[in-house]
């Protein structure tokens, strides 16, 4: 009986502490920057098939870089969807708006194939102390009917007002991730 008592009190405690929550994370989302211009580029279609990050920029909470070069987080503060998949809607919505084409993220939603594959790898995307949001890597594109397939190099930087708080940081990443769209559009889907 008195195993039971202990039991049936831990169950109560422990969904007593659920209910009540500890302190909840402030999450910032990415708004989208406004798109202005147009890229013809050569695909109809173009899948945005992989985004992959650094452990730290896939990380759920927002990693900043300290003056020493150390990068720091804070439990509470994180971003509002999964950096991997918010970073490949990102691209895949910039493209759709940059070109006008059916652009779309994993996994391909339409029946027929796309004409185009896209992977990017990042190398590191993170809000620099300096009051630069950088981000550096590679890009892919794969095509199945047999055109010229290419990759590039890219070395982005988007000022921000450390001042400004997360909400600044968050706004340049999204200004950062058009940046590399605009490069992939005109260099990699042409």
């Amino acid at each position: 009986m008195t195993m039971t008592f202990r039991t049936t009190a831990l169950v109560a405690a422990t969904l007593l502490t659920a209910a009540c929550g500890g302190p909840s994370a402030d999450l910032y989302p990415v708004a989208a920057p406004q798109v202005t211009d147009t890229i013809r580029i050569s695909y109809s279609t173009v899948e945005v098939r992989d985004v992959s990050l650094p452990a730290y920029a896939a990380a759920d909470e927002i990693a900043i870089e300290d003056e020493d070069g150390k990068l720091v987080t804070d439990a509470n503060v994180r971003w509002a969807d999964s950096p991997e998949r918010a970073v490949a809607l990102e691209i895949a919505r910039n493209l759709a708006r940059l070109s006008g084409a059916r652009v779309a993220s994993e996994p391909w939603p339409f029946e027929e194939f796309p004409d185009a594959r896209l992977e990017v790898r990042f190398e590191s995307l993170v809000a620099g102390a300096d009051g630069n949001f950088r981000g550096s890597g590679q890009y892919f594109v794969g095509v199945p009917d047999g055109r010229r397939e290419r990759s590039g190099i890219f070395e982005l930087a988007v000022p921000y007002d450390p001042e400004g708080g997360i909400p600044a940081l968050a706004s340049a990443r999204g200004k950062l991730v058009l940046d590399l769209s605009r490069i992939i559009a005109r260099e990699g889907l042409r």
